[in-house]
């Protein structure tokens, strides 16, 4: 299991090498421009919240009298977790609008790497046809209705995992713990939709065939997590991850689920 889990985080690393390739690089950029506006919001937020908190915090000890000291090792213990718990909720949140706008631009992207990746092979055809502009256009709805299915999927679980967080202490600890391994199960689901949207595969079997292969699932999104929340290099996070959730489908779940020949995998 420990090793389909390091097998599945080494697509995104796939992924990031991928972007700089001849052909990807105008598919890009859009996606990079909405990640950009949006993960900068998230960090501005993050950092006037945590702001906020702290003063909160500060007058809320303050106001415990005699018990100010107990106030403040608990702080010092808790504020970590917080701080933690606060970064996943904040930034998977501006992650998963960016991927709502971004999704007829990362449908093609996810198109043109697996029609890199079926030449590659050593197939003369290209296994999707290229969109052309009104063509993608006329099938934004369709998107966006499948992007609606993922929200409606993630939502309730959402809200079951921040029930935990009103939890008397044990809440807090188990929070972030909880929240990355749910939100690490999303962002599989998020980025290898979007090769099986092409192929129109319906969204219940794509959950279906991502559960059989539960560990390099966490293993891919887990890695997407934790580079969300290093600056800079979450800029790339998006396409990067739709790159390496594409080689993944391609190398994993293509034949399986189109019933098409294996194909060769590429390095």
């Amino acid at each position: 299991m420990a090793q389909n889990t390091f097998h599945g985080a080494h697509y995104l690393a796939d992924g990031f090498r991928m972007l700089t390739q001849k052909g990807l690089k105008r598919y890009v950029l859009i996606p990079l421009v909405i990640n950009l506006v949006l993960l900068s919001t998230a960090l501005i937020l993050l950092i006037s919240q945590v702001s906020d908190w702290s003063q909160w915090v500060e007058q809320t000890i303050a106001s415990w009298g005699a018990w100010e000291w107990l106030g403040t090792a608990l702080a010092w213990l808790m504020w970590p977790v917080v701080i933690i718990g606060g970064i996943l909720f904040v930034f998977f949140f501006f992650a998963m609008l960016a991927n709502w706008i971004a999704a007829p631009f990362n449908g093609l992207l996810a198109e043109a790497v697996e029609n890199r990746l079926h030449v590659a092979a050593g197939n003369e055809e290209k296994v999707l046809p290229e969109q052309g502009f009104w063509t993608l256009v006329k099938d934004i709805p369709r998107l966006f209705g499948r992007e609606w299915t993922k929200l409606k999927y993630y939502i309730p679980r959402a809200l079951i995992c921040l029930l935990i967080l009103f939890v008397p202490l044990i809440g807090a600890l188990a929070f972030p713990v909880i929240w990355f391994i749910f939100n690490a199960w999303m962002m599989s689901v998020q980025y290898v939709d979007y090769p099986m949207d092409n192929h129109k595969v319906p969204f219940q079997d794509m959950l279906s065939a991502l559960q059989q292969r539960r560990s390099g699932t966490f293993g891919f999104g887990a890695m997407v997590m934790l580079m969300t929340m290093i600056p800079f290099i979450n800029l790339l996070v998006m396409p990067a991850a739709v790159c390496g959730a594409t080689k993944m489908w391609y190398e994993h779940y293509r034949q399986d689920m189109l019933g098409n020949s294996p194909p060769n995998k590429t390095n």
